[in-house]
């Protein structure tokens, strides 16, 4: 299981990443729609991309009354079945990280989807900020930083 994995020093806040998903997802170049978020704090020049972290116990699963939520067990994403949404919104107010939202126009929630297990985010991410990855090598990546850490290398 992959999971979608944020470096944000890496983040130049050139947004493609939101472009390339709401060109695949809903076919319009807009930012609004797209199922991720590049948060700026342009003071600082800091740029940090917000998605759906695909929880294994997910607020917005678990608050969802009529079941519309469900997780695809061949991605692990978590789905919204629109024949099942009745559009109360819980699922926004209850992810704690703010990757839930609202499409423009329609009104109805969006969330990143995976885009069927090859995000379009992370192809169009040419620093590697977004990188879609095995748990593991986040992982690894860490112990490494933290050994590189004891032994005084930066």
């Amino acid at each position: 299981m992959k999971i979608l994995a944020v470096d944000y020093t890496r983040c130049t806040g050139c947004r493609l990443c939101e472009i390339a998903c709401s060109l695949h997802q809903d076919g319009v170049t807009n930012p609004a729609a797209a199922r991720l978020a590049i948060v700026r704090w342009d003071e600082e020049a800091i740029h940090v991309p917000t998605v759906c972290q695909q929880c294994d116990v997910a607020m917005c699963e678990q608050v969802c009354q009529p079941g519309a939520i469900t997780r695809n067990r061949a991605t692990s994403a978590l789905l919204v079945n629109y024949d099942l949404c009745i559009g109360c919104r819980m699922c926004v107010i209850g992810c704690p990280y703010g990757a839930m939202s609202v499409q423009p126009g329609s009104g109805r929630v969006i969330k990143c989807d995976l885009c069927g297990g090859d995000p379009r985010c992370v192809r169009f991410c040419e620093t590697g900020a977004l990188r879609f990855i095995e748990p593991e090598a986040i992982t690894f990546g860490k112990r490494l930083t933290a050994a590189r850490a004891l032994r005084g290398e930066d």
